[in-house]
């Protein structure tokens, strides 16, 4: 058969042809380009390394801030919680003092009305007795016919009416 002859001359030639192309696939592609691309590629990953890292710092410097802003915030709390308690102190001093003065004008009102009622009622206790000892002179008068004296009426009156 003639096609198997000529095999090791088509098989030279094609390994041939073969070794050329993969060399220069080798030589263009790997010599050339591959560079280009490991050289991009490791950029890449530098930069994301870089960025990650950056990123890593922000939120680094994000909780250092979260964390001053919250003590801020506490101490702001516990200042205006402090200036409350003073000013409800404040307050409440203030208060208690206007009611001591208020309890001392209504007790001197107060004295003063049971005196000026004390003086009524010992005023009209006094009338009383003396309209009753008139009336009591009157009716002994009337009814017994006897005549009493003004002085011994008031003391009978006294007498009955306090005790």
């Amino acid at each position: 058969m003639p096609q198997i002859a000529q095999l090791p001359y088509i098989f030279a030639s094609q390994f041939f042809w073969l070794a050329i192309v993969f060399g220069t696939i080798f030589f263009v592609i790997g010599r050339g380009m591959l560079p280009k691309i490991q050289a991009t590629v490791d950029a890449r990953d530098a930069q994301v390394a870089e960025d990650l890292a950056g990123a890593e710092r922000a939120r680094a410097e994000a909780n250092e801030t979260e964390a001053a802003y919250r003590a801020r915030i506490d101490e702001s709390r516990a200042e205006a919680m402090r200036v409350t308690q003073a000013s409800k102190q404040e307050t409440l001093r203030e208060t208690e003092a206007r009611i001591k003065a208020a309890d001392v004008e209504i007790a001197a009102k107060t004295k003063t009305a049971e005196d000026s009622i004390r003086e009524a009622s010992d005023a009209a206790m006094k009338e009383i007795e003396a309209v009753a000892a008139e009336l009591a002179q009157d009716l002994v008068a009337k009814l017994a016919g006897v005549t009493v004296t003004k002085d011994r009426a008031a003391q009978a009156v006294k007498a009955a009416l306090h005790g």
